[in-house]
């Protein structure tokens, strides 16, 4: 039986055909280009756009600045106020003046590593006022876990002896209270032969019924005009506003600076006076009241 032939396929030179690419319209691509520049220029010239920027530039200035320049006396965008550099406790001191305080806020409030640890508050002054929101402010603070220290404003013409009585009827120290704190801010015409033995009744007092030291409020050229040398022994506290540095002489020592008296405060409605401690944590707790009756 014959073989059947072998039926080949003829070769052909023809190519597999390739889609052809779309021609992209050239008033398509210009449509879209000029939609872009459009939003570009709307950004560009917007305020909000602005905004982002400026404050973005602002923030990053002031990263470098506070990491590569040394600045002893920086801006707190939060506190609104400048702050010494060097220290590491800060605080503050209210009145009623503050009005209600939302102490929760208060110690809550936290910004680059400034936290508000201690607070004095205003108790007493001369022989007949209460301070109206010292009681809440007094027993506030210390449920919010903020140090708490109470002071007297000192009227100079009035016995520093019944002033030390009035001030401890109303305030209870307990453990892990500040020392308290007389405020002096006026001679009310009294010659210094006069005002120094009355503050040195009402320090006698304070101490002989507490057995605690009081610290001694005061202002930086009131200091060098009336206190200065008379009462070494106590601890100082004094006030000195938007200074980069205490301008006191090696030797005199001092606990507290009020250096600030417009700081803004989480859950405080008013301007604050600012503080600093003169030490660290470990230093401000060796000052605190180690017991009471």
């Amino acid at each position: 039986m014959p073989l059947p032939k072998k039926v080949t396929a003829k070769k052909t030179n023809t190519k597999p055909r390739t889609p052809r690419k779309k021609k992209v319209s050239k008033s398509k691509f210009s449509a879209k280009f000029k939609v872009v520049l459009i939003i570009i220029a709307l950004l560009v010239l917007s305020p909000f756009y602005y905004g982002k920027v400026i404050k973005t530039v602002v923030s990053t200035s002031r990263w470098f600045r506070d990491l590569f320049v040394f600045d002893e006396y920086p801006h707190y965008e939060k506190f609104g106020i400048r702050i010494p550099r060097k220290f590491y406790v800060h605080g503050i001191d209210v009145s009623y003046y503050q009005g209600k305080i939302d102490w929760e806020k208060v110690s809550m409030m936290d910004y680059n590593g400034i936290k508000i640890s201690f607070a004095f508050i205003k108790a007493t002054e001369g022989v007949t006022l209460v301070d109206s929101y010292f009681q809440r402010n007094w027993r506030e603070s210390k449920k919010n876990e903020v140090i708490r220290g109470a002071y007297h404003y000192f009227k100079p013409k009035k016995s520093g002896l019944w002033q030390a009585r009035f001030f401890l009827q109303t305030v209870k120290m307990e453990s892990g209270d500040l020392p308290p704190v007389i405020d002096i801010e006026e001679t009310a015409g009294l010659s210094k032969n006069e005002l120094i033995p009355n503050i040195q009744d009402f320090l006698n007092e304070i101490e002989k019924k507490t057995k605690i030291k009081p610290i001694i409020y005061t202002g930086y050229q009131f200091y060098k005009d009336n206190l200065k040398g008379e009462f070494d022994d106590y601890p100082l506290w004094v006030a000195h506003y938007y200074q980069p540095k205490l301008k006191f002489k090696k030797e005199t020592r001092w606990e507290f600076w009020q250096h600030a008296d417009n700081a803004n405060i989480d859950g405080i409605n008013h301007k604050v006076d600012m503080n600093v401690f003169n030490g660290q944590e470990e230093d401000l707790s060796a000052l605190l009241i180690q017991n009471s009756k």
